[in-house]
C-alpha cells in the first residue's frame, strides 16, 4: 500500500471507529459509505486482520475488534499531531485562521460586542465564528477553540473556567406596570412572564416558579406566558416591553449598563446562583497553538476587566 493510500485508509478507519458507522464517517470525509468501507477493507487486507464486526440484533453499529481498539488511541493521536503540525505551517504562512464555536446567544450578547478588541490586537488572524446551539465535534469540524456552558467536563476537551453567573428578573424601563423603576407586589401577578426554553435541558436551572416561590410570590401563576428558546431573544422581548424575563447575568450585563433593561425588584438578595458556568474549551493538543493561547488569554482578560467595573 502506497503512503497516500495508507493515510487515506487510516483516516477512514479512524472516522468509522469514532462514529461506529461507515455512513457517519462518509459524511465527515465527504465521500460515500461504500468508499469508506472499501478503504477499511484495503487496510484490513494489508494488515491481514479484521478491524470491525457488526453488532448483533440487527444493529448497523460497528464494533471494534480487540486489536483495533488497542491501536486506535495511537492512530488518533497521530492524526491529531499531524493536524497540529499542519496548523503551525499554515499559521506561519500568514493566512492564520481561528475557528471559534459559541452559542448564538453568547455570541450576540457577550462576544460580538467585544470581539473587535481581539481583532485589533491580532489583525493578521482571521476569526471564523461558528454560532451553534449544539455541541460540535472539535476534531471532525476543525474547531480551534470555543466557549461552552456546563459543569466543565467534556470528553476530549480541556476546559478552563471563564465566569459564573446568577439570574434575576429584568424588564424594560418603559414597562407600563412599573412604579418608577420598581414593581409593586400587587401588580406582579399581572405581568407577562417570559420563559427561557433554551435552558430546559438543565434540570437545576431556576424557573419562574422557583424564583417566585423564593421571592414570596407563590400566588403568581406561571402556566402561561411567552416562551422562547433563545436567551438573546428572551432579553430582546424584555427590551421591547413584552414582559419580565429571568435574565442570566452574563447575557444581560451590557443591556443593564446601557439602560435598555432594569432590575425592577429592590431585593437583590434574591439572585439565584447557577451551578453551571462558562468555560473556554479546546482539544488538549490545540492548546499549544499560539492562536488558541491568544484567544484564551484574551477571553480571560476580558472577564477580569469586566469584574473590575
Amino acid at each position: 500500500m502506497t503512503t497516500p493510500a495508507y493515510l487515506n485508509s487510516l483516516r477512514a478507519f479512524e472516522a468509522a471507529a469514532r462514529h461506529q458507522s461507515f455512513s457517519a464517517a462518509a459524511a465527515e470525509l465527504n465521500v460515500t459509505p461504500a468508499a469508506v468501507g472499501q478503504q477499511v477493507r484495503n487496510l484490513e487486507s494489508w494488515l491481514g486482520i479484521p478491524l470491525f464486526y457488526r453488532a448483533t440484533s440487527g444493529s448497523a453499529r460497528l464494533l471494534l475488534t480487540d486489536a483495533a481498539r488497542a491501536a486506535l488511541p495511537d492512530i488518533r493521536e497521530g492524526f491529531e499531531r499531524l493536524s497540529l503540525g499542519l496548523a503551525r505551517l499554515k499559521d506561519a504562512g500568514g493566512n492564520a485562521e481561528l475557528t471559534v464555536t459559541v452559542s448564538p446567544a453568547f455570541a450576540s450578547k457577550w462576544l460580538l460586542p467585544r470581539i473587535e478588541r481581539f481583532q485589533q490586537a491580532y489583525p493578521d488572524l482571521d476569526v471564523l465564528l461558528d454560532t451553534n446551539s449544539r455541541s460540535v465535534d472539535f476534531q471532525a469540524e476543525r474547531i480551534d477553540v470555543g466557549v461552552r456552558y456546563g459543569a466543565g467536563n467534556w470528553s476530549g476537551l480541556s476546559a478552563i473556567h471563564l465566569m459564573d453567573e446568577v439570574i434575576f428578573p429584568v424588564c424594560s424601563p418603559g414597562y407600563p406596570l412599573l412604579d418608577g423603576d420598581r414593581l409593586r407586589p400587587e401588580v406582579v401577578a399581572r405581568c407577562m412572564l417570559i420563559h427561557d426554553l433554551s435552558m430546559a435541558n438543565y434540570a437545576d436551572y431556576p424557573t419562574w416558579r422557583m424564583w417566585l416561590d423564593a421571592a414570596g410570590y407563590g400566588h403568581v401563576k406561571t402556566e402561561h406566558g411567552l416562551r422562547i428558546n433563545n436567551s438573546a431573544a428572551v432579553l430582546q422581548a424584555a427590551i421591547d416591553g413584552q414582559g419580565l424575563a429571568l435574565a442570566r447575568s452574563v447575557m444581560v450585563k451590557d443591556d443593564l449598563a446601557a439602560g435598555r433593561l432594569i432590575r425592577p425588584f429592590a431585593d437583590e438578595g434574591l439572585d439565584c446562583p447557577l451551578t453551571q458556568a462558562y468555560y473556554v474549551v479546546y482539544r488538549p493538543e490545540s492548546g499549544e497553538l499560539p492562536k488558541v493561547q491568544a484567544f484564551r488569554d484574551w477571553l480571560l482578560s476580558e472577564v477580569d476587566k469586566a469584574s473590575e467595573t
